[in-house]
């Protein structure tokens, strides 16, 4: 019996019984309830995806070549399993772990569908997240020092990988190492990751927090209420420049003005050597509906008036020169180190 699981995802497989069993987490109705999604075939998985029940790049990535696994027990076609792949390929545009972990798999379509060999290939990349996650959360503690106030957006954490996290993982590390910080949690408009999963995820960790509408942050810096920011990425071009949800930008064009250390914390496989700089990052757009009122487990409720016209972007783009030092699990890398091409190499350290 291969098991996996972690605060999100659980995946079984039992090669004598040919039983596979994959679960996610339905983010959308954290906090308040803790629901499993079955995972029965590549469309439902496909939805998940898009609708953020499953969200965060690393599990993306994840679930996508979990779900290709299972996908090879249901076809003994091998053209059928390249669509799916291509299908999976496609399903989310930004966030890069989604196709560097497909591509991992890639070469196994030119082999047929040997279940095992999926299903091996898959767990492999989750236990390798895992440690990349203990390497990522140890260098980014690094950083903290005791009695550090810290600002972080959207999540980070478990629930967006198969380890302790990224920038959130950090954070948590450093607490668990005895370091006395407080963290301010941005809500992260317009799904609220930060308020509904940020916070879920740190109050059962114990650490210390206060949850912060978005446009809080500069309030708090002008008041010195803030000494560090942490956040994650969804891809890092070869320049530096990152892609990270919407408002993160924003997040360190303040801290530049504040002059307050701003991180970035993402593992190796979020760097895309082929992207030149931020500009060439497509940007995910959502629906209207998102900004003009919100949708949840408790109801709908929509505060815009109809037909408003809306601009949803998922994510936006955080300059280089905005960023102070960018932790990956190969080890933190200044300005200079990037200028010098340490990203057109994708895990070198």
């Amino acid at each position: 019996m291969i098991n996996c699981e972690s605060t999100a995802l659980k995946f079984r497989y039992s090669s004598s019984k040919k039983l596979l069993e994959f679960e996610l987490l339905d983010q959308t109705l954290l906090p308040h309830s803790e629901f499993w999604i079955q995972i029965l075939n590549t469309t439902q998985l496909i939805e998940c995806i898009q609708s953020l029940r499953v969200r965060g790049a690393p599990l993306i990535g994840i679930a996508a070549v979990f779900g290709l696994a299972q996908a090879a027990t249901q076809t003994k076609s091998t053209d059928e399993l390249i669509k799916i792949f291509q299908l999976l390929y496609e399903s989310r545009p930004t966030a890069v772990n989604l196709m560097n972990c497909l591509d991992l798999m890639k070469p196994l379509l030119q082999e047929g569908t040997d279940v095992q060999k999926y299903v091996d290939k898959a767990v492999e990349i989750f236990h390798q997240d895992v440690q990349l996650c203990n390497s990522l959360s140890h260098y980014g503690s690094s950083l903290i020092e005791d009695g550090d106030q810290i600002i972080t957006h959207c999540n980070t954490g478990g629930l967006a990988t198969a380890g302790l996290g990224t920038a959130l993982g950090a954070i948590l590390h450093a607490h668990h190492s005895g370091k006395k910080i407080h963290v301010y949690v941005d809500e992260t408009r317009p799904l609220l990751q930060g308020a509904r999963l940020t916070a879920w995820e740190l109050q059962k960790h114990k650490v210390p927090m206060t949850l912060i509408t978005d446009n809080m942050a500069a309030h708090l810096m002008s008041l010195k209420k803030v000494t560090k920011a942490f956040v994650g990425s969804d891809r890092i071009a070869a320049n530096g420049d990152f892609a990270n949800k919407i408002g993160t930008y924003g997040l360190a064009v303040h801290c530049h003005f504040h002059k307050i250390p701003f991180y970035v914390v993402a593992p190796s496989t979020t760097v895309d050597p082929d992207c030149q700089n931020g500009s060439h990052i497509h940007i995910e757009l959502r629906k209207n509906s998102e900004v003009m009122g919100f949708k949840g487990h408790l109801g709908e409720t929509q505060w815009a008036p109809a037909n408003t016209l809306c601009y949803n972007p998922a994510f936006d783009v955080t300059p280089a020169e905005l960023t102070s030092a960018w932790v990956l699990e190969t080890g933190i890398f200044l300005k200079k180190q990037v200028d010098q091409g340490i990203f057109k190499k994708r895990n070198q350290s």
